[in-house]
């Protein structure tokens, strides 16, 4: 499958580039970049399994609030406390997404993205890995309410146990738990590192115009949307892969610019973009929906086009 460059300026949003998700290698220059993100990327899979996994404590938590007392509450103590170590496991990757997403923004933005993106397509491939993650992550937080219960009944909990000198094995302490809880409080918790990761990289790096970033984002969203649309890949799994690209891109330049997504002159085609993801029979397209609906920031704008807002929020 060959490399298709055709970009065309103005709202037509027909910039055509395929970024081959399935068979893209870093070139010489990209090799040691790719290498370090990939070391993080690599453990994603697995975070997300255990993240669906996640079982929980709330038998144990339930018997030690109705029936307190030191045998049900110890019993629950000790359920939560390696539950809370697999939380700190999450909260810990979402520190390194913090440090190597910045750096691919430098890769991909630096120059002409729209160049970056067709010519160093292996870091395009990490940056709709990200995204990926990001996505996957967040939608399986969003409905296994277990992970508030437990990190909350382990902070009511802490005290208590540093009182009665029962903190020997307690690892993580007031400080490291405050940072956790606000994390966790997120309904999309690693969305939302992304949003503040992007802003702040902005703000303090002056070598990468803010322009450049949202025309990588808006770039992104379109090639992954017309991927799907032309029927690149005969892969499903890849498709959704795109369509989750497709919708942490939008969301994130939605987050950077000041305008948002949604807007007439919008760079990006949401109207395809939201029409594919409607079209789209796989179970994970409502919650790609949902998250283009309650996590972006723009779309109740008055400056969003009432057809547009229709055609999301409608089932």
């Amino acid at each position: 499958m060959g490399q298709l460059l055709s970009f065309i300026n103005g709202n037509d949003h027909a910039e055509q580039i395929f970024i081959d998700f399935e068979h893209a290698q870093p070139s010489d220059d990209e090799r040691e970049l790719h290498k370090n993100v990939g070391e993080v990327l690599n453990r994603g899979p697995a975070i997300i399994e255990r993240l669906l996994n996640y079982a929980g404590c709330n038998e144990y938590i339930r018997r030690a609030i109705t029936n307190p007392g030191p045998e049900t509450e110890d019993a629950a103590w000790e359920a939560v406390l390696p539950s809370v170590d697999q939380l700190q496991e999450f909260y810990d990757f979402s520190l390194e997404l913090e440090t190597c997403f910045p750096k691919l923004l430098v890769a991909l933005c630096k120059n002409d993205p729209k160049s970056s993106l067709s010519n160093q397509q292996a870091l395009a491939k990490q940056l709709a890995d990200i995204f990926d993650f990001v996505l996957r992550f967040d939608d399986a937080k969003m409905v296994n309410p277990a992970i508030q219960n437990d990190f909350s009944y382990y902070r009511r909990t802490l005290n208590r146990m540093k009182l009665s000198k029962k903190d020997a094995n307690i690892k993580i302490r007031d400080e490291l738990a405050n940072r956790m809880s606000l994390f966790f409080a997120y309904p999309t918790p690693m969305m939302k590192v992304l949003s503040e990761t992007t802003v702040k990289f902005l703000s303090q790096d002056t070598t990468v115009p803010r322009d450049n970033v949202t025309t990588a984002l808006s770039t992104m969203a379109n090639v992954c949307h017309d991927m799907v649309d032309k029927k690149k890949f005969n892969n499903e799994e890849i498709n959704m892969f795109c369509l989750r690209a497709m919708v942490g891109s939008i969301i994130l330049f939605d987050h950077i610019h000041p305008q948002g997504a949604f807007v007439k002159k919008s760079p990006i085609n949401m109207k395809g973009c939201i029409v594919t993801l409607k079209e789209t029979n796989a179970s994970s397209s409502p919650g790609l929906l949902n998250a283009l609906r309650f996590t972006t920031i723009h779309l109740n704008d008055a400056d969003t086009p009432g057809a547009i807002k229709q055609l999301l929020l409608l089932d």
